[in-house]
């Protein structure tokens, strides 16, 4: 049984829409509510939807910061190099291997991060960072715990939800009448003929 939901990974069986959340941490409290209301939350899965990449961009490129990423790169792949090939070396010659390796990878490191920065050709000179994330947060159930998940939430107390509801307008009655409104206005008499 539980390889058989490893397996399944992140599905459900026929999942149904739950609830919509603008921000994961609403998401994430109201699968918390349901937790607190005994709901089996393993039932339910939060789907961010209305994906968007966002590039942050961090910094300006130059000579010299293509130099010091490509020679930190290049030193730890060197170590990690040097410290492969020192494992099977003697006692003693552990330590040169390491170090010598770390300055090769370093060298090499710098040149190779000068020669990629030179074929940009000046068309990326920034760096970013870059992250995919979700606009929209959508809760899933299991279709016969639908109901259930549905009335154990409504009762997740919005303030604001709530406030607005309480103090929605209602349609403007009309005025009573009095016996005065009811009656026509009063007519001006006929004009007099030759006045």
């Amino acid at each position: 049984m539980a390889q058989q939901q490893q397996r399944q990974g992140f599905t459900l069986e026929y999942p149904q829409h739950l609830a919509f959340f603008d921000q994961y941490a609403d998401a994430q409290r109201a699968v918390d509510y349901l937790s607190d209301q005994k709901f089996p939350v393993e039932n339910i899965m939060i789907v961010g939807t209305d994906l968007k990449q966002v590039e942050r961009v961090t910094g300006r490129m130059t000579w010299g910061k293509a130099a010091g990423y490509g020679a930190a790169t290049g030193a730890w792949f060197g170590l990690l190099l040097g410290l492969i090939v020192g494992i099977f070396a003697e006692p003693g010659d552990w330590l040169p291997i390491v170090l010598s390796a770390i300055l090769f990878g370093l060298v090499f490191g710098v040149i190779w991060g000068l020669i990629g920065y030179a074929f940009t050709g000046g068309r990326r000179d920034f760096t970013s960072v870059t992250q995919v994330v979700a606009t929209r947060y959508e809760l899933l159930v299991e279709h016969k715990l639908l109901a259930d998940g549905q009335r154990v939430l409504a009762g997740l107390h919005n303030p604001a939800v709530q406030g607005s509801a309480a103090q929605s307008p209602q349609a403007p009655q009309a005025a009573p009448q009095t016996p005065e409104a009811q009656q026509p206005p009063p007519q001006a008499p006929p004009a007099q003929p030759g006045a």
